[in-house]
């Protein structure tokens, strides 16, 4: 994987499709990771090393990455993303919730087992 300069992109890698056109599939390229060697694949020339965490900048990708308003999966104008439910009070974020003691468990005092109304029982 060589290094390329700022100046030796492909011809109309910052030019804006046309509004409504469909964008264009990406590129998968191969090369080495800077950091540990490892052989790596990317989409466009945009890098992330699975083995030591490398990442390369996002602006030495072959293309520009597409604005909010190029996403063909962006919810319509107006609708708001659905919100997570709030944490209970006194819980910890990733905490399992607590469960509820059964009737007549032992953490749970309760009515005395019915005592055997036969004699000798």
């Amino acid at each position: 994987m060589s290094r390329r300069s700022h100046g030796a992109r492909p011809p109309g890698a910052h030019a804006n499709p046309q509004p409504g056109a469909p964008l264009p599939a990406p590129e998968l390229t191969e090369g080495q990771c800077r950091r540990c060697g490892t052989h790596i694949a990317g989409l466009d020339g945009r890098y992330a090393c699975g083995v030591c965490g490398w990442v390369n900048d996002h602006s030495e990708g072959h293309r520009r990455l597409p604005g909010a308003d190029e996403d063909p999966d962006r919810p319509p104008a107006g609708r708001r993303p659905r919100r997570l439910p709030a944490a209970q009070p006194g819980t910890e974020p990733g905490a399992e919730p607590a469960t509820e003691p059964r009737a007549g468990s032992a953490a749970e005092p309760g009515p005395a087992p019915a005592q055997d109304p036969r004699p000798g029982g």
